[in-house]
């Protein structure tokens, strides 16, 4: 089993940066790729970015690329995403999601069912 806890959410203006930490403890050797996805009032949970094991390489949801960086401190097994230029449709609860899975297609990782574990979640409301 794999446990994550994200932390770093909270309340900022449209423009403003967050950063989002999710620390993973347990078998992390197990599900070596992690992620972030988000949910909005009243949508489904969506895809945002992902950081993928053995290779180190990142993905992103189109909505967020250049915007948003996914980076990842293995000695610690944390994973973080830099927030910038935030805008109010990012407003969500953002999650953290870890998998032992493989694809060579990084959209692959968009799915939702494809991941192992999740995160109970931290909020992030933009709004002026």
């Amino acid at each position: 089993q794999v446990q994550l806890v994200e932390s770093g959410g909270g309340l900022v203006q449209p423009g403003d940066s967050l950063r989002l930490s999710c620390a993973a403890s347990g078998r992390t050797f197990s599900a070596p790729t992690m992620g972030w996805f988000r949910q909005a009032p009243g949508k489904e949970r969506e895809f945002v970015a992902v950081f993928r094991g053995g290779s180190s390489s990142t993905y992103y949801a189109d909505s967020v690329k250049g915007r948003f960086t996914i980076s990842r401190d293995s000695a610690k097994n944390m994973v973080f995403l830099q927030m910038n230029s935030l805008k109010s449709q990012d407003t969500a609860v953002y999650y953290c999601a870890a998998t032992g899975k493989y694809s060579s297609a990084c959209s692959y990782y968009a799915q939702l069912s494809i991941w192992d574990y999740w995160g109970q979640g931290t909020q992030v409301t933009v709004s002026s």
